[in-house]
């Protein structure tokens, strides 16, 4: 059968044969008279002329009606009539034949009705072929460029989260981009892409109403649905979504998994607003007559794919857990959440209802297995166990990780409050006695859970500064790594979080670990220049004692430049601050001992043996701690003051 482009010749076609039996009844006349109507009529279309032998027996003759139409049904491979006017004339000896079956109610089972039900069953066989090659044959071709254009009209802006973050040990570094977060976005007309040509629908609802009205329903929805899956399997394929089992899901290493985690991401929205909408207003066209037979017909369609996209999501959310799957797994959350509201209008009725309750479970589902990630995460942090000390008591790679981890997550807050929220048992290892890790009245579930986290954190930063030996190094580490924890607090949306007093605490921490380092590393050499024990005023003092005393000295300060220069202090305004507290213990006290004490050694031999450095020496040197470089100070000439 060829194109069947006549929705509107068939129905113009049936207004004039219609109109021309009234009249012919109205005024009763003789078959010639009739005859003669029928001319009249027919030149207002040269078209009708070739069905006239249809209504030609208008004044009662259905046996010749229906012969008329059956040559036309059965003998359809004939090829003289042209192509709009045969599908016409087809579609016009179905019509006849069916209001025969109908208005006049042939007997069941005479030979007139058994004939009928031969032609109408040959009729849908044809047509059924024909519903099928056009719905192929007018599929609109889709790509991935045209795809996502698409979705760009339904959301203008989509969420972005770049990052970049630090890992240690078994933590995989991961590059967090371009995420849907748009939530509850409604239906509407413009987020429709045609999926058939336009001038395609007329000539499928012409054959699906006949389908329909002869008892073919199923068939013709079979045809439909198998034809629209395909294309939708192909979409499906064009988005880089693959057909994959929970196991097999499961199976795949991260590099690829988390490539499919995003791909699936960006496709959600375009299945559900933009291939399953312009599909249920597809169905709502063709069978615009039957409320039952569309729902059925998009539900048939629709089902498998969007439960292709389901599975993937119930294989993460039951996956092995791990911290670089939770970006994921969160965005992935989000964007069925974002969907759920139009899957629920698209799935609305009773027959759509078991999607809707799967897209549920797997939402609760992913939820799930965001919670529990974060618990594991948490876990993960308090014992990770690395026995190894940084060089230098720079920053742990564990803190580096934990808090650009922790950065990024705080733009899923409303999402984790929400998941948070019902399971505050998970917070209640927080320790009570403590008021700064106890969260205040207000604070949301995001913020008692970082709570928890950076307790975890700080605890384990603590236990991995004993692994110094040196306890001024210890204090180095701690600044190091409190500070860094401090600035990104800071310097994000977490200090909103945690609040400023949270902020303030750690940095007094940092003023007593200072304060601390000074004690442990700097005690010992300012000993030296204390006056008891010289045995004497500064007018008669030992000289053997005081060459002891800036031999000490000596030697002390070379030994912590030659250590300490090689500790790293990142944060320039830290290592600065270290630098001047110092600066002003050791310099004041080593200037004021070299003035009382200085003259009885200064005449004596060899006296650059003992006093090698000025003041001046001492905090140009000073200046080179806390670069990560080892540096040795030899005999220099001592300079004259």
């Amino acid at each position: 059968m060829q194109p069947m482009k006549m929705a509107a010749t068939i129905e113009g076609q049936d207004r004039v044969m219609a109109t021309a039996q009234q009249i012919v009844k109205s005024l009763n006349t003789s078959k010639d008279a009739t005859q003669d109507m029928i001319l009249i009529l027919s030149s207002f279309d040269n078209r009708l002329s070739n069905i006239t032998s249809l209504i030609s027996a208008a004044d009662g003759y259905s046996d010749a009606r229906f012969e008329a139409a059956e040559k036309v049904i059965l003998g359809w491979d004939s090829d003289s009539l042209a192509p709009e006017e045969g599908a016409a004339e087809y579609l016009a000896a179905v019509d006849v034949i069916l209001r025969l079956t109908e208005d006049l109610e042939i007997g069941a089972g005479s030979e007139l009705m058994d004939r009928a039900e031969s032609a109408i069953q040959a009729a849908m066989a044809r047509l059924e072929d024909e519903f099928r090659h056009i719905l192929i044959r007018s599929t609109v071709p889709l790509d991935a460029e045209s795809l996502h254009g698409s979705i760009r009209r339904v959301s203008l802006s989509i969420a972005s989260n770049d990052g970049e973050m630090e890992g240690f040990e078994s933590f995989v570094v991961d590059d967090q981009a371009s995420f849907c977060h748009e939530r509850g976005a409604s239906l509407g007309d413009d987020v429709c892409v045609d999926l058939i040509h336009p001038d395609a629908v007329g000539e499928l609802k012409e054959i699906a109403d006949r389908m329909i009205r002869s008892g073919y329903e199923k068939e013709c929805c079979q045809v439909y649905s198998g034809v629209r899956r395909d294309v939708l399997d192909e979409c499906l394929s064009i988005l880089g979504l693959e057909k994959l089992s929970i196991e097999e899901v499961q199976k795949v290493d991260w590099s690829s998994l988390d490539e499919k985690m995003k791909k699936w991401i960006q496709a959600v929205k375009i299945v559900v607003r933009v291939l399953l909408t312009g599909e249920k207003r597809l169905c709502e066209q063709l069978f615009e007559g039957s409320e039952l037979i569309k729902e059925v017909c998009f539900v048939e369609t629709a089902k498998a794919c969007v439960m292709q996209l389901l599975n993937f999501g119930e294989a993460i959310a039951i996956g092995k857990r791990s911290s670089e799957k939770l970006f994921r797994i969160l965005d992935m959350y989000d964007v069925l959440l974002s969907v759920l509201p139009d899957l629920q209008v698209l799935f609305g009725d009773e027959s759509g209802k078991l999607v809707c309750s799967e897209a549920q479970g797997v939402l609760a589902g992913l939820g799930e297995a965001a919670v529990g990630t974060l618990v594991e995460f948490e876990n993960a942090v308090r014992g990770e166990a690395s026995r190894k000390p940084i060089q230098g008591g720079e920053i742990h790679p564990l803190t580096r990780y934990v808090m650009n981890y922790v950065k990024l997550l705080v733009d899923y807050s409303d999402t984790l409050n929400s998941l948070l929220e019902e399971d505050v048992d998970k917070l209640e290892n927080l320790q009570r006695d403590d008021d700064d890790n106890t969260p205040s009245e207000g604070m949301s579930p995001t913020g008692g859970w970082l709570l928890l986290l950076l307790k975890s954190l700080e605890s384990n930063i603590e236990e991995k500064s004993r692994m110094y030996e040196d306890g001024a190094m210890q204090y180095i580490f701690l600044m190091n790594n409190i500070l860094y924890i401090v600035q990104k607090v800071k310097n994000s949306e977490l200090g909103k979080l945690l609040g400023d007093q949270w902020v303030r605490k750690r940095r007094g921490q940092i003023r007593q670990h200072a304060t601390s380092y000074l004690r442990a590393s700097w005690s010992k050499v300012l000993s030296c220049l204390k006056d008891e024990g010289i045995g004497g005023s500064a007018s008669n003092a030992s000289k053997v004692a005081l060459k002891e005393r800036f031999k000490n000295f000596n030697t002390g300060f070379e030994e912590i430049y030659r250590i300490q220069t090689a500790w790293k202090v990142p944060d320039a305004q830290l290592r600065e601050e270290l630098r001047i507290s110092i600066s002003e213990k050791v310099i004041p006290a080593y200037r004021s001992f070299l003035g009382r004490f200085g003259n009885q050694l200064e005449s004596g031999k060899h006296a650059g043996k003992y006093i090698k450095y000025t003041p001046e020496d001492l905090e140009n040197y000073l200046l080179d701690l806390f670069e990560g470089t080892p540096g040795v100070l030899h005999h220099l000439r001592r300079k004259n003051s």
